[in-house]
């Protein structure tokens, strides 16, 4: 059998779906978040992921492709709807709720399911549904998501996908593609993306616009990571955290604080939906 899609236990509870055909597959744990916690690809594991620290459900994932919804980053303060304040966490609550999880009708890859509750009203008090399928190509992740403007207002939202990536070692990694300026994260200042690339062992948290794709490339292993934008989810952040061997390689559809300042916030109209997509190739050099 080419295609495999089974729910296992170990070395911890999730889903596997499997091509091999493709020689890929990526184990998804729905219930945390919707989590895809590994990409294999032509043989290779590229996704880092803290599994001791994901046993911990007290702690927050390490690892792994966590989903940011309905805000990527921080706010600043609350944001308004009908004159009334609401507040988000960071990143929003997709990345911490249950998910349904089912294979596609082409059996090319799986579907990701969530949908507004009691429990998301108090944050975000519309109604909505977000699918997101998951199909593995060879050597390449394709990522569709569709969010749904359930109810009868404009309904304000970002979308973004916060994947790790592991690397051999942080001082012999290189980043193309990005335009010449960037902004910290941790100020909020314009500077040289190219400075912030120079000091990703020290720790970064940067954001950019490019116009084209983003290449991530580790000159020990020789692996490298394209992301593919598709407009408006173009946006992208570079995050790492050392000690850790990784860079996490983010396409969002806007930077923080959008609902607040309005910059690239999306805005669905009632009963309608917009579709993002996003694509991660892997090839080596």
């Amino acid at each position: 059998m080419t295609i495999s899609f089974l729910q296992k236990t170990s070395p911890y509870p999730h889903w596997e779906y499997s091509n091999t055909v493709i020689d890929s597959l990526i184990r998804v744990v729905p219930e945390r978040g919707g989590l895809i916690t590994e990409w294999r690809s032509g043989g290779k594991e590229l996704l880092y992921f803290d599994l001791e620290r994901f046993m911990d459900k007290n702690k927050s994932v390490r690892g792994g492709i966590p989903i940011l919804f309905p805000i990527c980053g921080d706010l600043s303060k609350g944001y308004l709807v009908a004159g009334k304040e609401f507040f988000l966490k960071q990143h929003g609550f997709a990345r911490d709720l249950p998910w349904s999880i089912s294979l596609l009708k082409d059996n090319l890859g799986i579907r990701l399911e969530l949908s507004d509750s009691k429990e998301t009203y108090f944050s975000f008090p519309f109604s909505f549904a977000l699918t997101m399928d998951v199909s593995l190509k060879e050597n390449s992740l394709h990522i569709s998501v569709k969010i749904y403007n359930q109810g009868q207002e404009s309904m304000p939202c970002s979308f973004g996908l916060h994947p790790y990536f592991q690397v051999s070692n942080l001082q012999k990694t290189k980043i193309d593609g990005l335009p010449g300026k960037c902004i910290d994260q941790t100020n909020l200042k314009v500077t040289n993306a190219s400075d912030q690339i120079r000091i990703l062992d020290q720790g970064v948290d940067f954001l950019s616009y490019p116009s084209g794709s983003v290449r991530l490339i580790d000159c020990l292993s020789r692996n490298v990571i394209e992301l593919i934008h598709h407009e408006p989810m173009d946006t992208t952040v570079i995050w790492t955290d050392p000690p850790r061997q990784m860079v996490c390689l983010e396409p969002w559809t806007g930077p923080r604080n959008s609902l607040v300042t309005g910059d690239r916030k999306l805005e669905i109209k009632p009963e309608e939906y917009i579709e993002l997509f996003s694509t991660f190739q892997h090839h080596s050099f």
